[in-house]
């Protein structure tokens, strides 16, 4: 009893073939994070977990790559020891690369016939190509809706009558050469990137209930370097976008205004900073290390509601930024007012009540689903894309996970998802 728990899947229902190790690496700029899972029918368990600090990664792009690779070796060593296996394949989460949502549409003519298998995979080879531009990589790609003659919304247009079949495409596209770096980070190490998945989509994989991606949602997830949304509506992601600000530019401005080192700004930001000024009313001090000083002597000591008058500018500025670019989109108001913050930075206090008044939605603060295994500091905000991505490996279709296998469905039944996905994985 208690060792596997249901996976939540979002527009995908586990089925036979997914068994088997799955490995998730979220590379951020503040963390990186590996996660191996032991995936059976239905069901997923953690078997070794690994967080080490990010080097040469800025604002989710890879700056030095010798950096970024010894932070992701550190990580997959340690998470395979935990796990006495050894990787070669894994699931990455993106943000760099400048993320873009693309929509496209396919149709089809079958003058009466019944929609099979074939169908499908013609019109949605179709809508992938329609998607495709020419200076972005596409990362991933899923159906949002189907139209079968005059019935619009249907899920699955397979074994039905109809004149004519149409479908709209959602997908992620990047600037390829980012995306390369990182890829070239990560294979350095000896990893193939099986996939990869933009980072709101997997934080919100994790974090949303049923109700919640099928009425309509806005995941942000507030990392260190970044801060990236997704959309979520009717089961499906409808947009992705990612803001080039995040919890590293708080720390910033805290030393730069206070003189003080990066790493005590960040103590200072983590145990007594605040995102909203009336909700710190004390008139505690505290005491602020000087750069290039040792000892208590030459502290500075300020009032605690400095602080958050320091940190609150630019949290608003962030989600102020959020806010402009889901009016650009379009999506602002048809994905309704719920939003869930998540991500490393989420947690600083009343983040929270400061996003709702930004945003003019009931917001709340996602912590991801957890499975058996993972430790106890696994089940904050700041794991949520790494456990987004770990579900995504059990239980997405793999045209989702990578465009490029589109077609080859028959291929996937025959010799299974995982053993395809991280195939030479062994334990």
């Amino acid at each position: 009893m208690g060792e596997t728990v249901k996976l939540r899947t979002a527009g995908a229902q586990p089925t036979s073939y997914r068994t088997g190790l799955v490995a998730a690496l979220d590379v951020g700029s503040s963390k990186v994070v590996c996660l191996i899972g032991r995936a059976e029918p239905g069901s997923l368990r953690v078997v070794g977990a690994a967080l080490r600090e990010s080097q040469g990664i800025k604002s989710g792009t890879v700056v030095n790559v010798q950096d970024a690779e010894d932070s992701i070796r550190e990580a997959v060593a340690a998470a395979e020891n935990h796990a006495d296996t050894r990787l070669q394949t894994v699931l990455v989460s993106v943000s760099c690369g400048a993320p873009k949502s693309v929509t496209a549409r396919a149709a089809m003519q079958l003058d009466g016939d019944l929609v099979s298998d074939a169908h499908i995979t013609s019109l949605l080879a179709e809508a992938r190509a329609n998607c495709r531009t020419e200076d972005l990589e596409m990362i991933q790609s899923a159906p949002v809706s189907y139209v079968v003659d005059e019935a619009r919304g249907v899920r699955d247009p397979r074994g039905m009558f109809s004149q004519r079949i149409g479908v709209t495409m959602h997908a992620v596209a990047v600037k390829p050469l980012p995306l390369q770096n990182l890829k070239l980070a990560v294979q350095r190490c000896h990893l193939n990137v099986g996939a990869a998945l933009v980072t709101p989509y997997a934080s919100g994989l994790s974090c949303l209930t049923a109700d919640e991606m099928q009425l309509g949602a806005t995941v942000i997830d507030m990392g260190g370097g970044t801060t990236s949304l997704a959309v979520f509506l009717e089961g499906q992601l409808v947009h992705a976008d990612v803001v080039p600000l995040g919890g590293a530019h708080v720390t910033s401005d805290l030393a730069r205004m206070l003189s003080a080192p990066l790493s005590a700004a960040e103590r200072l930001k983590t145990l007594y900073g605040a995102a909203l000024g009336e909700i710190e009313t004390s008139t505690d001090v505290v005491s602020v290390p000087q750069m290039g000083e040792d000892g208590e002597d030459y502290a500075f000591r300020v009032p605690r509601s400095m602080l958050t008058r320091i940190i609150q500018p630019r949290l608003e500025e962030i989600l102020i930024e959020v806010q402009n670019r889901l009016r650009a989109s379009g999506f602002d108001v048809a994905a309704g007012r719920r939003a869930v913050i998540t991500g490393g930075a989420s947690q600083l206090a009343a983040t929270r009540e400061l996003a709702q008044r930004v945003l003019n939605k009931q917001v709340r603060l996602g912590r991801p689903q957890t499975y058996p295994g993972l430790p106890a500091a696994g089940a904050g905000p700041d794991y949520s894309t790494a456990l987004g991505l770990l579900t995504a490996g059990a239980t997405m279709p793999p045209e989702i996970l990578n465009p490029d296998s589109a077609g080859v469905q028959e291929d996937i039944r025959e010799t299974g998802f995982l053993r395809r996905l991280v195939g030479g994985i062994f334990g």
